[in-house]
């Protein structure tokens, strides 16, 4: 676990040591190489997420899928898991016990996660096999563990945010642990290719 805990304390700081030149730029590049993707273009249903502590910044993701007619869902807090709730530019706000901006759920549709066509997760580190590190809540792996069942008929496709930086050789994982089936960089897209 130490593994895991000093490559999260490695990655988050070289994150933090980015200007906010850098940052925008690099989520500009982001959502450019996102916006091009097949899945996303088809998607009526994202799950994406607001940016904190130098994370890849979806602004213009969310901007784009509301220019396009797309609903997004923002994860809330339930618990141990993630509810998706409807975000638009009139959502009102509240904030979780992590200072982390969400969807008032009195006063936003609840969409299941089943249900999103893609979901864009954040992440500290990732490998090219699927691998995702994640800040250490499980709360991805946890409400997203039905993606390693094949029964469900309908599967959300599964993509991380990065920085190019943050792609590491390998990945020490656990059995809960959920792959990504790729990460969009501001290098380039890395498609995963699962062996059902």
């Amino acid at each position: 676990m130490s593994d895991r805990q000093d490559l999260r304390k490695a990655m988050r700081a070289r994150r933090a040591a980015l200007s906010p030149e850098e940052r925008a730029a690099a989520s500009a590049a982001v959502a450019k190489h996102l916006l091009r993707l097949p899945a996303f273009q088809r998607a009526d249903r994202v799950g994406a997420y607001l940016a904190v502590n130098g994370e890849i910044d979806l602004a213009p993701v969310i901007e784009a899928c509301w220019e396009r007619g797309k609903t997004v869902a923002l994860p809330v807090l339930h618990g141990q898991h993630l509810e998706f709730l409807e975000y638009t530019p009139d959502t009102p706000m509240l904030t979780n016990r992590f200072g982390i901006p969400e969807p008032d759920p009195t006063a936003a549709r609840s969409l299941s996660s089943r249900f999103l066509n893609i979901v864009l997760a954040p992440l500290v580190a990732f490998d090219t096999g699927g691998g995702r590190l994640g800040m250490g809540g499980g709360f991805y792996d946890r409400s997203f563990a039905f993606l390693q069942r094949r029964q469900y008929w309908m599967r959300p496709a599964f993509i991380g945010m990065a920085y190019e930086f943050q792609r590491v050789d390998a990945l020490p994982t656990e059995p809960w642990d959920v792959p990504l089936h790729g990460v969009v960089t501001d290098a380039q897209w890395h498609p995963v290719k699962h062996q059902d």
